[in-house]
């Protein structure tokens, strides 16, 4: 390659032309349409738990079961709430995401050998 050539390497255009196709653009809807209002969903979650404690804080002192309070049920609920969006993650990339990428990756693998 010369000095003069202002053409990217063959890697670069393999992946403009990747992200070009059909199946890429699919590949990152699916991703974006799970991504975004999950994590939407939970960061107003964890919202409204930091406004609850600092706003609300009589109500978030209601005891329920002797010292176990309303507050303490809502800061583990931000524990549980994080492992079910991972499982849920794991499940939807196991069903939608990582076939699709499967596929696009064995045709990419196989138009470089």
């Amino acid at each position: 390659m010369s000095t003069t050539d202002s053409s990217p390497p063959t890697e670069v255009r393999d992946w403009e032309a990747v992200q070009a196709t059909p199946e890429f653009q699919d590949l990152r809807r699916r991703l974006r349409n799970f991504v975004f209002p999950v994590a939407g969903l939970f960061l107003g979650w964890y919202v409204l738990y930091v406004l609850l404690a600092n706003y609300a804080s009589e109500f978030m002192s209601i005891k329920v079961l002797g010292n176990v309070n309303i507050g303490l049920i809502f800061g583990l609920l931000q524990f549980v709430s994080t492992f079910a969006i991972t499982a849920w993650y794991v499940r939807f990339a196991d069903k939608r995401f990582d076939p699709l990428a499967g596929k696009l990756r064995a045709e990419l693998e196989e138009d470089h050998k």
